[in-house]
């Protein structure tokens, strides 16, 4: 495992940026206390990164929630996102989106799981900035690994995984969603204060990295 830190760009001296690859070393099997400055943890990354399944595990670990946006969104909206999509739009989507984002942030003790294209909203983005306590990680690997992990995902879904994970729309054209990824990027690792290299890792080696990370960041 390597481990970078360096200043975030964009917030001055205030914050530092970890970086985290996999070198064929076995995470720490105890992770560090989260600081008290910590109080919710967002998880953020393309379709296949592993934000639900981290996000669960990370959040029986602390004992804190885990809330995945996308299904706290159908829940207020009383309809799921394809419906909303066909019948209203992806701008009143986004803007159902930011609203869910906005109620989820109030929330103490929380591990979110958002949706792999809330960043683009700039409206989520200076939300996940602006409120106190809110630590943003981005869950990273390349292209290639995460559409042949949704592949497997969508022929053999687990128990666990829901009708947005078996039947994503981006999977039946892969240009398109190598034009998503290639745009949402840059804006996952520009919002976020830690981001973990994934290909390499399981879920399990990946929730005592991030813990260690956290500890490091403050």
């Amino acid at each position: 495992m390597t481990m970078t830190i360096d200043r975030n760009p964009e917030s001055g001296d205030r914050m530092k940026t970890i970086s985290i690859e996999a070198a064929g070393v076995a995470p720490p099997q105890i992770a560090p206390s989260l600081p008290p400055s910590v109080r919710r943890i967002v998880l953020t990354g393309f379709m296949g990164a592993g934000k639900s399944t981290v996000g669960r595990m990370l959040a029986t670990h602390l004992q804190w929630t885990f809330l995945d946006l996308d299904a706290h969104l159908e829940a207020r909206a009383g309809a799921t996102i394809p419906d909303l999509f066909e019948r209203h739009g992806e701008p009143h989507f986004r803007r159902l989106e930011s609203s869910a984002l906005a109620s989820a942030l109030r929330q103490p003790q929380l591990v979110l799981a958002l949706g792999g294209g809330a960043p683009e909203t700039l409206t989520n983005r200076l939300l996940l900035e602006q409120t106190p306590g809110t630590l943003t990680i981005f869950l990273d690997a390349p292209f290639a690994t995460l559409f042949d992990r949704c592949m497997l995902q969508a022929l053999n879904p687990g128990a666990g995984a829901s009708a947005r994970d078996a039947d994503r729309p981006n999977l039946r054209d892969s240009a398109t969603a190598q034009a998503r990824f290639n745009l949402r990027h840059p804006l996952y690792r520009r919002m976020a204060r830690i981001t973990v290299e994934t290909s390499a890792l399981s879920p399990e080696e990946t929730v005592p990295l991030l813990l260690g990370a956290i500890a490091k960041s403050a």
